[in-house]
Parts: structure tokens; sequence; C-alpha cells
């Protein structure tokens, strides 16, 4: 995608979890760190699958912008505290702490293993309160920073997906947010989610699209359910982080910001 900068991250630095893609394609992590980068920002890339992170810093360097990559388990503590000590020492602090890991598991609360149901929870919302929980010390230092938490229109509405325990774990989401929001006010930690609707990325093909005939049945029933007649894309998502990490929402905070094409106005 052509991109003008205006510089909205100069002199910043930003660590994204999940920065990788989970296939072939532009997933929302790998978007927002490239167009963090753009904007001026020092960024740290960290996934699971350190081919992933470093196919994100080639994309990165190869534009001629900064970029470390990294290799974590967000569900490690031990792990993250590791990745944030690295990329304090890097850059000299951490302005910006964008949370875009997220997995589904398909099954009703009946049908479920509670293995499944612990790993949904601790992938997408424990993950978040172990990166925070590393990073905000250093933001409480610095007088200032920004967080961005990808959750999921699933937050608010009830799909046709049998995934009980993702709907949980990004509601659950929400409300921390909201609640480190109100908590880190006084400090200028600004905490803002992102709640992307039907989008077209790489993971819907490895993740959703078994809940259908076909991958084209899957894209034209996933069209269909915005009003926009399209799901969205990982631009979308990043252009929206890119708003919440910025200056320009400088008032903004404790905010669920539905991207979703209208999707969360018209019903499931």
């Amino acid at each position: 995608m052509q991109h003008k900068s205006y510089d909205r991250l100069k002199g910043r630095s930003a660590l994204v979890f999940g920065a990788g893609s989970s296939g072939p394609g532009w997933g929302n992590g790998k978007a927002a760190a490239v167009l963090y980068a753009r904007e001026g920002a020092r960024v740290a890339v960290v996934d699971i699958d350190m081919d992933a992170a470093n196919e994100t810093r080639r994309l990165i360097e190869s534009e001629g912008y900064a970029c470390e990559a990294y290799q974590a388990d967000v569900t490690s503590g031990e792990q993250i505290a590791k990745v944030v000590a690295q990329t304090q020492a890097a850059f000299g602090g951490i302005d910006i702490l964008h949370n875009n890991v997220g997995i589904t598991r398909m099954g009703s609360v009946v049908d479920m293993s509670e293995a499944d149901w612990q790993l949904v929870l601790d992938t997408n919302l424990t993950s978040v309160f172990l990166t925070c929980k590393h990073v905000i010390p250093i933001m409480l230092e610095q007088g200032s920073g920004a967080i961005v938490n990808i959750s999921s229109l699933a937050s608010i509405q009830v799909n046709h997906y049998p995934y009980m325990s993702y709907y949980a774990a990004k509601s659950g989401l929400n409300h921390l947010t909201r609640a480190m929001a109100v908590q880190y006010a006084p400090n200028n930690i600004r905490v803002n989610a992102v709640l992307p609707g039907v989008m077209d990325t790489p993971l819907i093909y490895k993740q959703i699209s078994d809940q259908f005939e076909s991958q084209e049945a899957m894209i034209k029933a996933r069209n269909a359910a915005s009003p926009m007649g399209r799901m969205g894309n990982a631009w979308d998502i990043a252009y929206a982080s890119l708003f919440l990490a910025s200056d320009e929402s400088n008032y903004i905070t404790g905010v669920c910001l539905p991207v979703d094409g209208g999707k969360s106005c018209a019903g499931c």
C-alpha cells in the first residue's frame, strides 16, 4: 500500500507483539509494525515464529527504517520480560506497546476441551496482562506511553462461529483495556483497543475457513456480513492503530474502536 509519511511517530519506539503473519500476505500486526516504522518509529517486532518476525524486520529495513526482531511466546512471562528488556536496551525506552496476538479454537462450552479453553484465554488475554506488566513500569518512568490492544468485534457481538473461549477472552480484553486506561490516565499513559470486524487476513484461512464448505464460500459470506459489502484488510487496522498510538489521539483513552465497515451497527 502506498503511504505518505507525516512523521507521526518520529523519535519514538514501538514494541509490536504478533508482528509476523500467520501465512502469506498482510496480517494486522505485520501491517501495523511496517506503518509505525514508516511514520518514524523505531520498531521491535516479536512473534512466536522467528521466521515470520524476520520477514517483517526485512520489510521494514528494506525501506530504510530501524527494526529489531525477537522471538517470544506471549504466554510466557519470562520470555516477555526478556524481550521487553532487550527492546529497552536497544531503543532506550518503549513509547508504544502494540498487542496483536490472537488465536481461535472452535467449540461450545460443552464440546471444547479445558486445555483449548485455557490456551485461548492465555494467548488472547493473559498475554496482554503480561506485556503490560513488564512495559508499563517503563512508561511510568518515562511519564508517557500509548498501548494499543487488538481485540475483536466478537468481543461485543455474537456471530455464527462457535468459539466461546474467543468471545470470553476478547470481551475480557476490552474491559482490561478500559480499567488500565482509567488507572494510568494520571500518568499520561493511554490505553485503547481496536475491534476488527470481518477482515481478509491470513489467519481466517487457517482458523475460520473450516466453518464453511469452501474458502470461496467463506469469502462470499464474510463480504456479505459487512454493510459495505466487503471485508476489511490489515491496513484498515494498522491505520486505526496508528491514530491511537499517535498524538492525534492524545485525549482519547479507554476506547474500544470497532473497525468493521458498520457491522456492529447492523446486528450479527
